[in-house]
């Protein structure tokens, strides 16, 4: 009985030492996207350019139409602005994060949130985008108010 106290005595010292050396351990080094095993860019569209707003005009459309049946459509953009890059980290892939003011064939204007990230396009080619409409969140998809796409 009192082999197995000390045995016990002796594991728990040996664990208290093992996780104190690890405390003092520092942080893995910062490596920026860019130089790690898959080459990113950072060349990433503007938060104005058309590409990335027509993209999203034209997905909310048909997700309005074919699943909603709303037939609510983006008629048009302003006060659109960068709110970050890069806003994770050097290590994390590019992103750059936006805002705009969209104006509705309905003649409401609504807020749309979006980032545009390095190799989410097709096949992890390209850019690719993740937009939310403030309100017209249905499914809770970027709940809560669009957070998920904001950074």
């Amino acid at each position: 009985m009192r082999s197995v106290a000390v045995l016990t005595a002796g594991a728990v010292a040996g664990l208290a030492i093992s996780l104190l050396s690890v405390a003092n351990v520092e942080a893995r080094p910062l490596t920026p996207a860019e130089q790690r095993y898959q080459a990113y860019t950072a060349n990433l569209p503007l938060c104005g350019d058309v590409e990335p707003l027509e993209r999203i005009k034209s997905r909310f459309a048909s997700r309005e139409s074919e699943f909603w049946k709303s037939g609510l459509e983006i008629t048009a953009y302003d006060r659109v602005r960068e709110t970050g890059e890069r806003s994770a980290g050097l290590d994390y892939v590019p992103r750059r994060y936006c805002q705009a003011r969209a104006t509705f064939n309905d003649g409401k204007a609504r807020q749309v949130t979006y980032w545009i990230g390095e190799g989410f396009g097709m096949a992890g080619h390209g850019w690719g985008i993740e937009w939310c409409v403030l309100g017209l969140d249905r499914n809770y998809a970027q709940a809560p108010a669009c957070k998920t796409v904001r950074p």
